[in-house]
């Protein structure tokens, strides 16, 4: 009893509150789409247990030593390469991208567990080069490691998800500080890597998404659909919104996908500008802190995992509100903590705790 009193004792609230009221007012616009639409409350009650779910994982891992989960950084990550391989031969595809396990009714995404599983062990490996500039080696080592989950992600095909590992990887050799001549060499292979990519690595319904965002007028009623119809309703929402369940795009099917890849659009349209500004200041907020106990850690390990995980958290946010907003292409990202996706809903939870985790056993609280 001592140890659970010490361990919330430490915890950073603030990082709790923010994800917490992330995770509620997502269940609240989930709720005002279903009911809205008839579809029965399936989706709400799945997403509520998702979170009741992600709570008490936040508490267990809050009660482990993150130093400890550093000795199981390469199991996981070996577990997690494992499932994203299975999944190419057994999972089953949702919507054209990304693969599934499926049983009965519930699904699982294999994608989700991975990138926190690679927030693990890039930390736990760029940590023992932190104390001055990276080599070529570990930089190397790195991005293979990083590589080895981007291929099979993109196989799949998950062109969003394997741009939030390459986006995380990033992040964390910048941190570390990247070898000389980094710069050009990685400029340059963005290059080829882009080219061949668009060459024979996407397919048909990738190469219409991306033209249709450089030049929408291509096709209004196909790709450019649904871009189109989350401006609109981003625009409509005005000041305070039209209320819960009261949006006309989402309730009226014209965003077919709206608790899921369309959420921000959701919430401009129900909550308005006012909304739309408390989703991201609890995202500033969620993100601040969790940078902070890294940095307070004191060591390299912390600092790096925090990066990492701030990076996956940033990059949905990011990517999700820009496809929305019609300035960047529909990937299929989830809006954190409140689209509709189970997985990424624990995933999200997984990156609290880790840094509720770090506050806890570092002794930061301020």
């Amino acid at each position: 009893m001592n140890r659970w009193f010490n361990v919330f004792a430490r915890f950073d609230w603030l990082l709790m509150f923010a994800a917490v009221s992330l995770t509620s007012l997502g269940l609240l616009i989930i709720y005002g789409i279903n009911i809205s639409r008839g579809e029965g409350f399936f989706q709400f009650y799945k997403q509520l247990l998702a979170a009741a779910l992600g709570l008490a994982l936040v508490a267990g891992l809050a009660w482990l030593d993150y130093r400890q989960i550093r000795s199981v950084a390469l199991p996981l990550y070996l577990v997690c390469l494992g499932l994203l391989l299975l999944a190419l031969v057994v999972g089953t595809s949702s919507h054209g991208g990304g693969r599934w396990f499926t049983v009965g009714a519930l699904s699982f995404q294999p994608v989700e567990p991975a990138k926190v599983a690679l927030a693990l062990f890039l930390a736990a490996y760029l940590g023992r080069h932190a104390h001055k500039r990276l080599g070529w080696t570990a930089f190397l080592g790195s991005a293979l490691a990083t590589g080895a989950y981007v291929i099979p992600t993109m196989l799949q095909p998950d062109l969003g998800s394997a741009t939030v590992l390459m986006a995380m990887w990033g992040a964390a050799v910048l941190f570390c500080g990247l070898p000389r001549h980094a710069w050009w060499i990685g400029a340059l292979s963005v290059v080829v890597l882009l080219s061949v990519l668009w060459t024979v690595g996407l397919k048909p319904y990738q190469r219409d998404r991306i033209t249709s965002f450089i030049n929408p007028s291509i096709d209004p009623y196909g790709a450019s659909y649904n871009v189109a119809q989350a401006r609109i309703a981003v625009g409509s929402g005005w000041l305070f919104g039209k209320g819960v369940g009261e949006g006309s795009q989402a309730r009226l099917r014209f965003l077919p996908e709206a608790s899921t890849d369309f959420m921000f659009a959701v919430v401009g349209e129900e909550l308005g500008f006012v909304g739309v500004a408390l989703v991201l200041g609890l995202f500033g907020l969620l993100l601040s802190r969790l940078l902070r106990v890294g940095q307070q850690a004191g060591n390299a390990y912390a600092g790096i995992l925090t990066i990492c995980l701030s990076a996956i958290v940033a990059y949905h946010l990011l990517v999700s509100a820009g496809m929305n907003l019609g300035v960047l292409p529909v990937t299929g990202i989830p809006l954190p903590f409140l689209s509709a996706a189970a997985t990424s809903v624990l995933s999200m939870f997984c990156i609290v705790g880790l840094g509720e985790s770090v506050c806890v056993h570092s002794g930061n609280n301020g």
